[in-house]
């Protein structure tokens, strides 16, 4: 070869050597496919779990309590309080700076307790400084509202909002909550807690939405679309059954049928499946002998393979713990762990002692890494949904702008005046400002004016984001003179003086309003009577509450009673005795000021109750849709029926049903308003099995319908009659109609005297 060829081909050569390298360099330092937000989801999960060691996937399914939580409770617990459920728990052994270093590590996916924007962003920087800067998946209980951060808006709990039966406002307060949450660069809420509440006793009955599988269901449901649609992660806990407990309290044990389950827990469940959870809550308690979060059944057949259930599985408060501690069918922590991961579940709640057992689990081949993937595959893709790669900081600006907004507040005074049921009225109510002008009216009782009004689940907020009934009254008739005799906070330790003192000034005045109640404030953790791990071994009221209501009912004046409490309380002397009666709930920051509206007449009270008052604990358990034996042989002492029964609620007007008829599969029936002045009435649909192979409950509500109407007005209201309405859980656990008769009542709540009763057959 002549050197002039050989010298242009040795060129040729080294060019596309040159190419080659240059492309392999390019090739080394392009960016990964995990951090390209052009690349789909799936691609960027994949590209990133594939890069990831062992170590780093274990730590993304774990979660720890945030950093000023441990430095403020560092030193203060026992490990015998962190397993007893104190909320207060941290780590024995670990400091924050200790924690700080994991996150830095890459070994933290997801924190909760933490509750101000400044620690968020900053621990979301700790984590975006590890080798892959995975960021921090950040979880808080949103239950009713983003309450856990100081300046944002309280709604009132998932109780009082089923008592409103609004569906559209279960998704409005979703929605809102999901803004605030985001301002607050929170990005997970363990909401909404679709548990069935079957036990006055329970401390979480307030944060559930009630007795009735259908109405929970329709309220989960819109809730869980609220906060997917509005960026924000929603959990439906505790799968399963922790409102019908052995003895009424949280986490103690359950057992039920599978037909109960599926019939009465299950389909809230399924249904916020459906709507789009992004994760589900195992439950504190075990299910007939195995803890819930060991159990396959659950995560395994039901949630994964008959739910079709995509999201991740979490656990409650160091539960997987608990079942070696507690319950006793695991050898130890390691075991536990083992036991929990091959049966489904994703995240663990919360302690850093899981890193280290979980890899060895792994490195020993007792849990392939492949069934590791899979639980990180899930966290990891609901990190890039929420988009926390590319905005993993929120900042104050927005937080100032987003809560607390005008537009917010007055959600939470109309989901307010939507939640309070109105159940003892003798014509006192609406109060006349113009004929109370100059009079005086006595207030009092331990939540007359409290911040505890806003119930539950909530921290403390500014004084002056903070309604309560004795406030609402002074700012809205501030021409009547209110004289509050103030009773403190806690009814467990009432002054006899101070109850002596009210008994004295209601002799004085025109008009008495006690406000009872339970209290509730987690900043008091331990003078709690109601909320989580509050649990009451009857439904009265606590302390010297009932001779204050009684001896300020002797003065002879009007006495009108309002209930502040997250669960059902009886008081059937008062229904007997007192002029008005008001079930307020948990109202939120807005209470005082729509009580006020609502005893002045400015708001007409559309609330039903959403669970059954039973008249005394023996009655446990008081549900609507019993099984027709249940006062086969009624108590000797005492009645069998409710104090207050489920749908029951009381207006300012007057409702009456006719015409009630079956046409063509649809039921229909006219409602008009009798009274005298606009209303909102809230018709329900009943449905009972008539004869069936398995006993039927009495009735069961299929539909309800919220109706706004004028005085004199009749509206003609259309309910489809379809097979789900209609299908049971038969001997062999088949979803199946049977043939028959069925009887169809419609009306204003679940009493048979305020029923019109159809029969039709299929």
């Amino acid at each position: 070869m002549k050197q002039g060829t050989l010298h242009r081909a040795l060129c040729i050569v080294n060019r596309q050597l040159i190419i080659v390298a240059m492309a392999t360099l390019v090739a080394c330092t392009k960016a990964p496919v995990y951090t390209d937000s052009s690349a789909s989801v799936e691609q960027r999960v994949e590209d990133l779990l594939k890069r990831m060691t062992l170590e780093e996937k274990v730590g993304q399914m774990n979660q720890l309590v945030g950093v000023n939580h441990i430095r403020m409770n560092d030193g203060v617990l026992t490990e015998e309080e962190i397993l007893a459920h104190n909320a207060l728990a941290c780590y024995p052994g670990y400091t924050a700076d200790s924690i700080e270093q994991m996150v830095q590590q890459g070994l933290v996916g997801s924190f909760l307790h933490v509750v101000t924007l400044t620690e968020a962003n900053y621990l979301q920087s700790l984590a975006l400084q590890s080798r892959l800067g995975i960021p921090i998946l950040f979880g808080i209980d949103a239950i009713h509202g983003n309450a856990k951060f100081c300046g944002c808006t309280v709604y009132p709990t998932n109780i009082g909002v089923a008592c409103s039966f609004d569906t559209a406002m279960a998704y409005r307060i979703a929605k809102e909550t999901a803004q605030e949450m985001r301002a607050c660069n929170m990005h997970w809420t363990f909401n909404p807690d679709v548990e069935i509440a079957r036990d006055p006793r329970w401390g979480r009955c307030g944060e559930t939405y009630g007795e009735d599988p259908y109405l929970v269901s329709l309220m989960g449901a819109q809730t869980v679309r609220g906060f997917e649609q509005n960026n924000v992660l929603s959990c439906l806990k505790h799968l399963v059954a922790g409102g019908q407990s052995s003895n009424g309290t949280n986490g103690a044990p359950t057992d039920l049928s599978e037909r109960t389950l599926r019939e009465m827990f299950f389909p809230p469940f399924q249904a916020g499946v459906a709507a789009g959870a992004g994760s589900v809550m195992m439950a504190h308690n075990e299910l007939n002998g195995v803890p819930c979060h060991t159990n396959a059944w659950l995560m395994t057949d039901i949630l994964r393979k008959e739910w079709h259930f995509h999201g991740f599985i979490v656990s409650d408060w160091i539960d997987i713990e608990r079942v070696a501690a507690i319950h006793h069918t695991a050898n130890d922590n390691q075991d536990a762990y083992y036991q929990a991961i091959l049966a489904g579940i994703d995240m663990h709640m919360h302690g850093p002692e899981w890193q280290q057992a979980v890899v060895e689990l792994v490195r020993q081949g007792k849990i392939s890494e492949k069934r590791i993937d899979q639980s990180v595959r899930r966290i990891l893709t609901a990190k890039f949904q929420l988009g926390l790669f590319e905005h993993p900081y929120a900042t104050a600006e927005d937080s100032a702008r987003i809560c607390f907004s005008e537009a917010h507040q007055q959600t939470a005074l109309q989901a307010s005046e939507q939640s309070i049921v109105l159940l003892k009225n003798d014509g006192i109510l609406p109060l006349q400002q113009e004929v109370w002008k100059g009079k005086h009216i006595l207030v009092t009782g331990i939540n007359a004016d409290d911040a505890n009004i806003m119930g539950d689940w909530t921290d403390p907020q500014p004084a002056d984001h903070c309604w309560t009934v004795l406030r609402g009254l002074q700012e809205s008739a501030p021409e009547i003179h209110f004289d509050f005799v103030n009773q403190g906070w806690d009814p467990r330790n009432m002054n006899p003086q101070q109850v002596q003192k009210a008994a004295q000034v209601a002799r004085t005045t025109d008009l008495n309003i006690v406000v009872c109640g339970e209290y509730m404030a987690r900043y008091r953790w331990h003078d709690r009577t109601g909320g989580e791990d509050t649990d009451r071994s009857d439904n009265y009221l606590v302390g010297l509450q009932e001779e204050l209501i009684r001896q300020v009912a002797a003065s002879g004046k009007p006495t009108i009673l309002i209930y502040i409490t997250g669960r059902p309380l009886s008081l059937p002397w008062a229904q007997d005795n007192l002029s008005a009666i008001l079930y307020a709930w948990e109202p939120g920051q807005m209470g005082g000021k729509a009580l006020a509206r609502i005893l002045w007449g400015e708001v007409n009270p559309s609330a039903k109750m959403a669970i059954s008052v039973p008249y005394h604990v023996g009655q446990c358990q008081m549900i609507y849709n019993h099984k027709p034996s249940l006062a086969l042989h009624p108590y000797v002492l005492g009645p069998t029926q409710p104090l207050y029964a489920f749908g029951e609620g009381l207006s300012y007007t007057r409702f009456a049903y006719s015409n009630a008829h079956l046409q063509n599969d649809t039921l229909f029936v006219d409602v008009s308003n009798t009274g005298e002045r606009e209303g909102v009435e809230i018709t329900q649909l009943y449905v009972h099995d008539d004869v069936a192979s398995v006993t039927r409950p009495v009735k069961e509500l299929k539909a309800f319908r919220r109706t706004a109407l004028q005085p004199g007005q009749t509206v003609t209201l259309t309910f489809p009659i379809t097979d789900d309405m209609l299908a049971f859980y038969t001997a062999d656990n088949t979803l199946r109609v049977e043939p028959g008769t069925f009887t169809f009542m419609v009306g204003g709540s679940s009493k048979n005297e305020d029923l019109l009763k159809v029969v039709g057959s299929r």
